[in-house]
């Protein structure tokens, strides 16, 4: 696997065609122009404080100044890594970025113009920097290719995790009892397919069916959920539900700027398409070993874990997501050319923002399957988060042995000690990172020889 991907990150190479690199760009001023008008955020943490912003309640500099220190440790120490290491763009190099700019830009037109700027340093500036660093006697970039295996591997426990967090070890027991036994299924039968992605449809399949039939026993118990929500807080009939109007306010803002939401739709979809953009951690090194149904596959279930998420900070803040509820990911994966991906994406964009109403009263309704979103995102965090973090220790190991490995987890473990300045699931990529820089000054001092035979 690793000398698979090392191939394909070395024929992607991070050198776009004229055609990628003006959408790039294209891309970041569009959503830099959203941030601007605070239409729309990628940054989930952002997306609540918009509401204050948008009311006047927030100055912009305080904005933009929460959005950069939400946003400065995925995008150096994750979004740059992962895009250096595998040849493919990810969501928090691009639009982190785009957030900050298109917030803190003082006029409407110079939110776009630093957007586009901002994709232009990407798209001519990583090259570069990818030439540079390979070029060194510590090939870093290289090394970090090793994250690539437990990634994608351990990504596909996330279902059992998030079952075991709602329903208990038994139904947890089950769920991680069936996915190992289809990974090691697929590893013998279909060798050619990602061992992760039937283990992951099943499991998600199995996390879906539990929270929906709580919800049908907790449904049978009180008559109807529906009549259980009418008589909750809010007094007598006709008594007005504040937040249902906070709501209602929220889509209906989204709605009145639906052409925007159509750009940005079409854009990111085409972006998608012509696969040089991951929208996760896993999927950007399945792209780049040119296993696009996979990354489909492994983005679709994650658009369960934040749909609900998405939804509600949308509706309640009148700020979208930049990408939606991210169905364009691996919806453009799969298109035949960006045209119709771009088409597609439109259309995809105007459904999400039309439908933002009765997203939010089924979620009010469901509060298992509501509930079960939040297990899944803590659990992709519980289990990206150790394969980052065994990942970065392979590739400081590859690159200096165990001087590499004290190195990089000394700079780790100094993080945590100091509370964290750097964002746990970005500290040991950008750990690997300054380590990759440290072994480099060892040598040239004469102090350090690099591992015999480098990086795998």
């Amino acid at each position: 696997m690793g000398t698979a991907l090392a191939a394909a990150a070395d024929a992607a190479g991070l050198d776009f065609s004229p055609a990628q690199k003006l959408l790039v760009v294209g891309v970041c001023a569009l959503t830099a122009g959203a941030a601007h008008m605070a239409l729309a955020v990628f940054n989930d943490g952002v997306r609540p404080f918009m509401l204050d912003f948008i009311h006047g309640r927030a100055t912009r500099n305080a904005t933009g100044a929460v959005s950069f220190g939400l946003s400065a440790g995925f995008v150096f120490g994750l979004g740059a890594p992962m895009a250096l290491s595998t040849g493919v763009l990810n969501p928090w190099l691009l639009f982190l970025p785009t957030d900050v700019l298109g917030i803190l830009a003082p006029r409407r037109w110079l939110a776009p113009l630093l957007g586009a700027a901002w994709g232009a340093v990407v798209v001519y500036g990583l090259g570069g920097a990818n030439e540079l660093a390979h070029g060194l006697p510590v090939d870093f970039l290289t090394a970090m290719r090793q994250m690539s295996t437990p990634i994608l591997f351990l990504f596909a426990l996330f279902p059992a995790l998030a079952v075991t967090k709602q329903f208990g070890r038994l139904r947890g027991g089950l769920t991680g009892a069936v996915t190992l036994g289809l990974v090691v299924l697929t590893m013998r039968v279909w060798p050619g397919v990602f061992a992760g992605a039937p283990a992951m449809a099943v499991g998600v399949l199995m996390l879906i069916g539990f929270a929906v039939a709580a919800d049908l026993r907790t449904a049978r118990a009180s008559g109807t959920v529906a009549a259980e929500g009418a008589g909750g807080v809010g007094g007598g009939p006709g008594a007005e539900d504040p937040m249902a109007s906070l709501f209602s306010s929220g889509a209906a803002r989204l709605r009145r700027h639906l052409p925007l939401f159509m750009a940005l739709g079409a854009g990111v979809c085409a972006l998608a398409q012509m696969k040089v953009f991951g929208g996760g951690e896993a999927t950007s090194f399945l792209i780049a070993k040119g296993q696009y149904a996979e990354a489909a596959q492994v983005d679709f279930y994650r658009v369960f874990g934040f749909l609900p998420l998405i939804a509600t900070t949308a509706l309640a803040s009148g700020a979208y997501g930049i990408a939606g509820f991210t169905l364009v990911y691996p919806i453009g994966y799969l298109l035949p050319n960006p045209f119709v991906a771009a088409a597609v994406g439109a259309l995809v964009f105007a459904l999400e923002v039309l439908a933002l109403s009765s997203i939010g009263r089924a979620l009010g309704r469901l509060p298992s399957v509501r509930d079960c979103s939040e297990h899944l995102r803590a659990a992709i965090g519980d289990a990206l988060g150790l394969a980052i973090l065994f990942g970065s220790l392979m590739a400081a190991n590859a690159m200096g042995g165990g001087l590499g490995i004290l190195i990089c987890g000394g700079l780790y473990l100094l993080n945590e000690a100091m509370g964290r300045p750097v964002v746990r699931m970005a500290a040991a990529p950008a750990a690997v990172l300054a380590g990759g820089v440290a072994l480099n000054g060892l040598y040239w001092l004469g102090l350090f020889t690099p591992v015999a035979g480098g990086p795998a």
